[in-house]
């Protein structure tokens, strides 16, 4: 390696990209982990049930969230062992990570969608319209905003040319925390207004509104330090990091509510 080369590597932070980015993966392996472990939960205790949409979507999900996973993985070996000295390599964005980008676009949608569909259920004996409308229009919307950057991705060719998309990375990513916290504001209210007076379902209907606070909290703080992290430390990765974990983040919690679902809903 030239000396020139050399000392372009030593002006690189590789902690604060690389490294990150390697951080990055391994955390989304452990929540992909769980996932796992939330789907076989799922598909045990509806064993021996029709197929429904539902299930499809379930494996469908876990698909996309493996193949996510597997971008992920090819992206740092990549970087960190095939061109670890290859300082040219390093800039340039390898055709796994813009793939990855695509995955991640998918996986937020489908997953939105799921909590329309809980949210349709909960709307039982009132008006289904309206709800069923108003957020399936929101989450095309907010889907629609995602577009735009991934073909814009696919025309980048270095890292250095993110800076020029990075207002419409804040605008996916805000979209995104958006519909989260509006999801979770409506389910909250829906399961409030469900009371029945009786005092083991008021409880446990008080359960629910903790976890869907508590869940629905977790994935848009997530999109939201994605934001923070790309307009605080634009040079690094560390906001690709946190962006893994918010894609496995979200899949994972949507995971752990089809797991409970017989129990989310018995009183309803």
């Amino acid at each position: 390696m030239s000396s020139s080369m050399q000392d372009l590597l030593s002006q690189v932070d590789i902690g604060n990209t690389f490294g990150a980015f390697f951080i990055g993966a391994a955390l989304a392996a452990i929540f992909f982990g769980l996932t796992n472990v939330q789907a076989f939960i799922y598909l045990q205790t509806h064993r021996g049930t029709d197929i429904t949409p539902y299930k499809l979507v379930v494996f469908w999900l876990w698909i996309l969230d493996a193949l996510h996973l597997a971008l992920l993985v090819h992206c740092t070996y990549h970087y960190l062992v095939t061109n670890y000295d290859n300082f040219g390599a390093l800039t340039e964005i390898v055709w796994s990570f813009k793939l990855q980008v695509l995955v991640n676009v998918l996986i937020i949608p489908i997953v939105h969608l799921s909590y329309v569909h809980r949210i349709w259920i909960l709307s039982k004996g009132r008006t289904r319209v309206l709800p069923a409308i108003a957020f399936g229009i929101l989450v095309v919307l907010c889907s629609g905003v995602a577009i735009p950057v991934v073909w814009a991705m696919y025309k980048c060719h270095s890292f250095g040319d993110l800076i020029r998309i990075e207002f419409w990375t804040y605008g996916v990513v805000g979209s995104a925390a958006f519909v989260d916290i509006v999801i979770a504001s409506s389910l909250c209210y829906l399961l409030v207004t469900s009371r029945t007076g009786f005092s083991s379902t008021d409880s446990f209907l008080a359960k629910l509104v903790g976890y869907t606070i508590s869940t629905g909290s977790l994935t848009s703080v997530c999109l939201i330090m994605v934001i923070i992290t790309c307009a605080v430390l634009p040079k690094t990765f560390i906001f690709l990091a946190v962006d893994f974990l918010a894609a496995k983040c979200m899949n994972s919690v949507s995971s752990e509510d089809r797991a409970n679902e017989g129990y989310r809903f018995k009183y309803m």
